[in-house]
């Protein structure tokens, strides 16, 4: 799959990557995880961290698929709002899983201590403004439920947000500490701590084929190799459509630029993260080098070509919502992209576990926040590896019922 086309600005930000080697022999292990990525990279540490023996390939350098074009926005709060969510899937279940993205943003943060690369870990608040009128009833009932759940969330009136912002919006939420990192040196860093602790990282290693015995998986290399595992977690992003094609799915096209450095963010409050509640939305964040992410505008195309023909064009449309914010800002873009973005249809992530693949779990972190449901269903999938449940693993199942 083409994942991405452009010019990336996080591989600028890693000196002397680690090099991980093609697999060149037979293994045995535990776990076998498919794709160097977030969800891999995550699922990957946990397990290690419990002792098993993990292996890990991709058929890409690490690093080099979709999460080199992560705009990393850590936070709790998604593309489907608490509301529509209790809607679908009922108050409880929705509240539940929004708690699991507060603590997987704990937990991120833990790990970030731990690993030996620095992720670049800051906790940031998050401004979500009403784009329009019209939206101002749903953003209050939005708030309204969250504080029932003793989430910290204020709304803020058009006073208070010109007050702290160069730009006037007649309402808003506010949320706090939600966070923004570096998803490269997040990756290599965890993937540096696999292998510390006796995991296998092999890049440039395609899996082409597959069997399964009774307590086993067998997978194929492209080399011919082969990888017997007692559990495999394919985490290969947006190409898990590739191994099983799931309909609650949909993949777009997004983009993002990243400007020059900044000379003054003094106006930018907090430096806090922004985002709207217009469908397609922007949403903006800054980078430790002084530097403005603004990324969105997503388009409804799953072809490559059509969403590269694109790329210059929404470049500067997200330009020019950037400086309706910010109109004193000194930037211009020097990194602009566009990739691929996959969501689900009901909003949840999910966890694919299917009768014709035993033994083998599919690890689908898709939405905005892919980082933290990555983390959500990377502890989920360790406590039902290593303990044989978890007791929320059933929220996230590709069969989960709704009420609605």
């Amino acid at each position: 799959m083409d994942l991405l086309s452009g010019k990336l600005y996080w591989p600028t930000t890693v000196t002397n990557p680690a090099s991980y080697p093609p697999l060149t022999e037979d293994v045995v292990c535990d776990v076998l995880v498919i794709g160097g990525g977030s969800s891999g990279a995550q699922s990957a540490y946990l397990l290690a961290k419990e002792g098993l023996k993990v292996v890990v390939v991709d058929q890409r350098r690490i690093g080099e698929g979709s999460s080199s074009t992560n705009t990393a926005l850590i936070q709790y709060a998604g593309d489907k709002s608490f509301v529509s969510l209790a809607n679908t899937f009922g108050e409880e279940i929705a509240a539940r899983h929004l708690k699991l993205c507060e603590q997987a943003i704990h937990d991120i943060e833990t790990t970030c201590s731990q690993l030996p690369i620095d992720a670049n870990f800051v906790r940031r608040d998050s401004l979500y403004y009403a784009s329009y009128e019209k939206d101002i009833p749903a953003l209050e009932q939005e708030h309204k439920l969250l504080n029932k759940y003793g989430f910290h969330v204020d709304r803020w009136d058009e006073e208070k947000i010109s007050s702290h912002f160069p730009f006037r919006k007649q309402a808003a939420l506010y949320y706090y500490d939600d966070a923004e990192m570096n998803p490269l040196k997040f990756i290599y860093g965890l993937f540096e701590a696999v292998e510390k602790v006796g995991g296998k990282v092999w890049a440039e290693t395609q899996v082409t084929g597959h069997r399964f015995e009774e307590d086993s998986a067998i997978f194929y290399t492209k080399n011919r190799h082969q990888i017997k595992a007692k559990h495999v977690i394919i985490a290969a992003g947006y190409e898990n459509q590739e191994f099983k094609v799931e309909k609650n799915v949909v993949i777009n096209s997004s983009y993002a630029v990243i400007t020059t450095p900044v000379p003054d963010l003094s106006s930018w409050y907090k430096r806090a993260l922004i985002w709207e509640t217009a469908r397609p939305y922007i949403y903006l964040r800054t980078t430790p080098d002084d530097r403005v992410i603004i990324g969105g505008l997503d388009k409804d195309t799953a072809y490559a070509s059509t969403r590269d023909s694109k790329i210059l064009h929404t470049r500067d449309k997200l330009m020019k919502e950037l400086f309706k914010l910010f109109p004193n800002l000194q930037a211009e873009p020097e990194f602009y992209l566009g990739a691929f973005y996959g969501g689900t249809h009901d909003g949840l992530p999910m966890i694919g576990q299917y009768e014709q693949y035993p033994h083998c779990y599919v690890i689908m972190g898709y939405g905005d926040n892919g980082t933290v449901y990555n983390a959500v269903l990377s502890r989920i999938l360790r406590d039902v590896i290593v303990k044989g449940s978890n007791p929320d693993l059933g929220i996230y199942l590709q069969n989960r019922p709704q009420v609605n």
